[in-house]
């Protein structure tokens, strides 16, 4: 597993369309449901993953343009040494973009929450999480909680 960065969410609580009561909270990575702090791809202070290389970055965005963080809960997410690539059929390699620096601060602590998958089709920030996106949701998680 490789370090991506961190990002403050608004935690949204589970629609009812999955039909799972033991699925309360969204922590997808995408911002469908469990937002983003801020629009924040236009400060530009992101990393080449197109989230934070530390706390502290999206803290200090805050700050400079009055957006509060409270409600919010702080992420820290790692991802897959590869990504499948849906033209070859294969599962490939990735690297950050390479306009933005990328140094990624490990946390010295952290649980683990949860797991996610999510497009990045156009390359400029994470997109949709079949988990959260779409109805599929409620078959999915359904079989997988056995409900």
């Amino acid at each position: 597993m490789r370090p991506i960065g961190y990002m403050y969410k608004r935690v949204a609580s589970a629609p009812e369309w999955p039909n799972a009561p033991a699925v309360t909270d969204i922590y997808a990575l995408s911002d469908c449901l469990s937002e983003y702090f801020a629009d924040y791809i236009n400060f530009w202070r992101h990393n080449g993953y197109w989230l934070f290389d530390s706390p502290a970055v999206i803290q200090s965005l805050a700050e400079e343009h009055s957006i509060s963080l409270a409600g919010m809960k702080l992420f820290y997410y790692e991802a897959h040494d590869l990504q499948y690539d849906d033209t070859s059929g294969k599962w490939v390699s990735f690297e950050p973009e390479s306009s933005f620096a990328t140094a990624v601060q490990p946390p010295t602590g952290a649980s683990l929450e949860g797991f996610d998958v999510t497009s990045f089709y156009a390359g400029t920030s994470p997109e949709c999480s079949p988990l959260s996106c779409n109805s599929q949701v409620g078959y999915a998680l359904r079989t997988f909680l056995g409900v």
